[in-house]
């Protein structure tokens, strides 16, 4: 039995390096986030370590049968004796680990590779383990277990979707006049702000304006104007509080007002601080976080959690159309119970917008599980 420890950035690059090294026959023995100590010892910086095993499954060599000394055993006699006695325990140690709770995370065969196909989809271990768990006891308390391991990444997929229905998903409602979109720098939030009201425009027919607080990037304010201009509807850049609320005032009455943000440092609690005075208004509002799906599950997490004190209705997540992982929607959606309200695949105005239902969203996360 070759049981080694890889570390890694990320799960999935832990799975490459297994599979690369110890073939798919693999065994995940174990995972878990491990610190690794950087410039003396003074950062540190998060990875996964992964505990795995395989069999090697060794070919003895064909012998040709001599009869031994009857006094004393021949060596190769011993050793041929040997070998098989390890061959035997190895079978039976894989056979313990495809079938009992070795490790944390460790079930039957087809079971475990449903698991692993989260893992490398960079859904949260706790996340994963918990749909995996649900799906395999509730074979069991119906005493059968599925033939096939399409059958239970059907499960899995059905797990998912229930799970998702629990979470809210409403999208933009019309009983708040102010809209903000919130999110860190690259995500996309000038376009995604376009794809909404043009959806609210055209298929809603309402009545929207726009207004700026991005003055960071003059880029981004001629990236809003263009848009307006295309839309056909009004826009305003606030330098200062006073200007923010005198472009209110002139919208009063407009369904709806979409106010595009500057995109900062997350990690600057100045900015995230002044995002949270810049989001309170005598009119009661809406805001959306949005982040991008190519980001790191960590760093979207620790994005979450910076923005969560400005209370944030829903997420929307971007550029899933430039990504093969998916784990970050079902991290969000469940790990964060909050509801996903738009999802956006690609650059076109206003088409490359999607509402997402659970199951477009669980669908999404096993697209790729008939390969794994």
């Amino acid at each position: 039995m070759k049981v080694k420890k890889y570390v890694a950035d990320t799960m999935p690059e832990a799975m490459k390096q297994v599979r690369k090294e110890l073939g798919t026959e693999a065994v995940i023995l174990n995972s878990r986030e491990v610190k690794k100590k950087r410039f003396l010892g003074l950062l540190t910086k998060q990875q996964i370590e992964v505990i795995a095993a395989r069999d090697p499954q060794p070919h003895l060599s064909k012998k040709k049968v001599v009869m031994p000394n009857k006094k004393v055993e021949s060596n190769e006699a011993y050793h041929e004796r040997d070998d098989q006695h390890v061959l035997r325990e190895l079978r039976q140690v894989k056979e313990l680990l495809h079938h009992s709770a070795i490790g944390n995370f460790t079930y039957p065969a087809d079971f475990q590779l449903a698991y692993n196909y989260l893992l490398e989809q960079e859904v949260d271990t706790e996340i994963a383990t918990s749909i995996i768990d649900s799906v395999l006891h509730r074979q069991e308390d119906a005493e059968q277990h599925s033939s096939s391991y399409k059958s239970i990444i059907s499960e899995v997929k059905q797990e998912i979707e229930n799970r998702l229905k629990q979470v809210s998903f409403e999208g933009i409602s019309y009983d708040k006049k102010l809209v903000y979109f919130v999110g860190p720098t690259g995500v996309g939030k000038t376009t995604t702000i376009a794809k909404v009201a043009a959806n609210s425009k055209l298929n809603d027919h309402k009545k929207i304006a726009f207004i700026t607080t991005d003055t960071y990037r003059i880029a981004a304010v001629e990236q809003l104007k263009t848009y307006a201009k295309i839309l056909n509807v009004p826009v305003e850049v606030a330098y200062t509080e006073d200007d923010f609320q005198k472009a209110i005032e002139k919208f009063n009455t407009f369904d709806l007002i979409f106010v595009d943000t500057a995109g900062r440092n997350f990690r600057d609690e100045k900015y995230v601080k002044q995002m949270k005075q810049d989001t309170k208004s005598n009119l009661e509002s809406d805001t959306y976080l949005v982040l991008s799906l190519t980001a790191k599950p960590r760093d979207i997490s620790e994005i979450y959690d910076q923005f969560e004190e400005i209370s944030i209705k829903e997420v929307i997540l971007t550029k899933i159309d430039e990504t093969s992982q998916f784990g970050s929607i079902l991290n969000i959606a469940l790990g964060k119970q909050i509801g996903i309200g738009y999802i956006t695949n690609g650059q076109d105005v206003p088409e490359d917008l999607i509402y997402p239902s659970p199951k477009q969203l669980a669908s999404f996360v096993m697209r790729s599980s008939d390969e794994a």
